[in-house]
């Protein structure tokens, strides 16, 4: 039998939390479970107290919940992952907790697994607004689907939606998610790139579908350009780490300028139609956060966790 550990880092999402588990109860898989989950809130702790409830009740899978203590999402992130290879796991996939899968979500994701023989693979992400959004906007990082055509994939940029062979991660040194990215994210990203360095295949698993719920407090223009100047902060400062040559710094720096040629005029050329500037603004922002990270500058997006 395929083992299979789910692995989950949740923070103050009880509600999330809950919405997921019940959805992995109705996996239709042949494999074998087991849900680690880690609860980045060591004084709350509503997600470990809600699993525990659910594990006394009768739950479906083995669940091993536990506090990670130390506040952070590549720290929770570590504590999972620690715990998902002390089990007998061939494979653990990893899921945010404000997603949900559909039920054949990880059989897709191991069928997907055996033709490619990745080494990790990505699937879809469908949004679930928590109320219609504004037309302009359901094109944008983060609100969008996450959806590519299946087959090899040149790079995983996120945790949200993957299967790892156990493999590819016990070959990683600790810690797998670097603690200078807690609060800011791109943790994912550093992870992705050094497996990549060490000659990891990706593939993109395009029947494995998620959900994720998307509250209100993401639907508007605000948020949606301080994610792209996160995504561009943290983007940079992955890029950073691994000590660019001269060329490849030269052609990230000639990007980021093209973007202010191109986007600042087309701003203000079609400044009144909401799709487009929308589209504009989101270019410079996430320009204006690697430049920002040129400079040593971080953006902590998750101190705020959006959602219940």
């Amino acid at each position: 039998m395929t083992n299979v550990a789910i692995a989950i880092a949740t923070f103050k999402r009880p509600k999330g939390l809950a919405r997921l588990l019940d959805a992995l109860e109705k996996l239709e898989t042949q494999a074998g479970v087991r849900l680690v989950i880690a609860d980045n809130d060591a004084e709350g702790h509503e997600g470990f107290d809600l699993c525990r409830s659910i594990r006394a009740r009768g739950y479906r899978w083995p669940i091993d919940v536990f506090i990670a203590p130390e506040r952070g999402i590549a720290q929770a992130r570590n504590a999972v992952m620690a715990r998902a290879l002390a089990t007998d796991a061939h494979f653990i996939a990893m899921l945010d907790d404000d997603e949900w899968p559909q039920a054949d979500w990880l059989e897709a994701l191991l069928r997907a697994q055996r033709l490619m023989q990745a080494d990790a693979l990505q699937g879809e992400v469908m949004r679930v607004f928590a109320k219609a959004p504004a037309r302009w906007s359901v094109s944008c990082a983060g609100l969008a689907p996450f959806r590519k055509p299946a087959g090899a994939l040149e790079m995983i940029d996120s945790s949200s939606n993957v299967l790892l062979t156990r493999a590819c991660v016990a070959a990683l040194s600790e810690p797998w998610f670097d603690p200078g990215f807690a609060l800011t994210g791109g943790e994912d990203r550093d992870f992705f790139t050094r497996m990549k360095r060490q000659g990891a295949r990706f593939g993109f698993a395009a029947d494995a579908v998620v959900h994720a719920f998307v509250p209100e407090t993401r639907l508007n223009l605000a948020w949606i350009l301080r994610r792209a100047y996160r995504v561009g902060n943290s983007d940079m400062r992955v890029f950073l780490k691994y000590r660019p040559k001269v060329g490849a710094f030269a052609r990230e720096m000639a990007k980021i300028g093209g973007v202010g040629l191109c986007f600042l005029p087309a701003l203000a050329i079609f400044s009144w139609v909401p799709n487009r500037r929308a589209y504009a603004l989101c270019k410079l922002s996430r320009a204006a956060g690697k430049t920002a990270a040129l400079f040593g500058r971080h953006y902590n997006e998750y101190a705020v966790t959006h959602g219940e």
